[in-house]
């Protein structure tokens, strides 16, 4: 494929996902925006591989593949079609290698046929993995320095990633993933030996709320953070922020009970929501 066939595959993949994160990047410029696409396409390419019902080891060894095709990435030579679309943001934007690596780290995770985190230590581990280091690729890409960056990057994805986990309960149970760490079901007297038993269990509830305090502080912290960088530099964050907090909040009125009853926006709240912060 050409480069520009490359770009154009990367970019139908993000038009195609229906996510927010597709209106939220298209006010970067063209380079920015281009790159944003690539960066999205590499985290939609891992994800998909960890969350599709095949064999752990299977998914191990394909995730393989992708850690083999970084390392052609950053010797010049990529192979797939996405790593083809990485390679000038990568050069234009200073993007590394230990970033990508550990996006990969993080789908290796969830890759396991029972996943269960033993301590919120772990737990933050995993959201850096996912999630914060999803921030530091993006805010290369946006041209914000690293040192104002990073605090945007650790609370934003902390946030993004805890209100992402809050949402999906019932359906990770139903994989038997559960993210809620084992010190903190243990603290509420929750066996966590099958998932499903464990979001029955009546102090589940009470559980989640601590991870919901969490997540609230680092929206917190992550407005702080933002608000020390250049708005329109990181608007496009700014933006995902808006659209996820009103998400959030919206799983806190619901509470923890009736976990089978969906959260989500609809259209309009959606580009309501993208459309007043990108006025900012």
């Amino acid at each position: 494929m050409s480069v520009n066939s490359d770009a154009e595959y990367v970019a139908d993949l993000v038009r195609r996902s229906g996510s927010s994160f597709y209106a939220a990047m298209r006010i970067l410029p063209p380079e920015k925006r281009a790159g944003m696409y690539a960066v999205y396409a590499f985290c939609r390419e891992v994800d998909d591989i960890a969350d599709e019902p095949a064999p752990e080891a299977e998914k191990r060894a394909r995730l393989a593949e992708w850690r083999a095709e970084i390392d052609r990435l950053f010797a010049g030579a990529p192979e797939t079609v996405v790593g083809r679309a990485l390679t000038e943001p990568l050069r234009t934007f200073g993007l590394k290698r230990e970033t990508f690596l550990a996006v990969i780290e993080g789908m290796e995770i969830d890759s396991a046929q029972k996943l269960r985190l033993p301590d919120m230590a772990a737990l933050e581990s995993y959201c850096d993995r996912v999630a914060c280091a999803v921030g530091r690729l993006s805010n290369r890409v946006f041209g914000v320095s690293d040192g104002e960056g990073e605090p945007v990057a650790i609370a934003l994805g902390q946030a993004l990633q805890l209100t992402n986990i809050l949402r999906d309960l019932a359906e990770d149970a139903a994989l038997d993933r559960l993210y809620l760490p084992h010190d903190l079901l243990a603290a509420h007297g929750i066996p966590d030996d099958s998932a499903a038993s464990a979001l029955a269990h009546p102090a589940f509830p009470a559980a989640c709320e601590v991870l919901a305090e969490l997540a609230a502080r680092r929206y917190v912290e992550a407005e702080a953070a933002l608000a020390r960088c250049d708005r329109r530099t990181m608007r496009p964050a700014i933006m995902m922020m808006g659209v996820y907090r009103t998400v959030f909040g919206k799983l806190r009125r619901r509470g923890w009970r009736r976990l089978n009853e969906p959260v989500g926006l609809n259209i309009l709240e959606k580009l309501w929501i993208l459309l007043r912060h990108s006025l900012i």
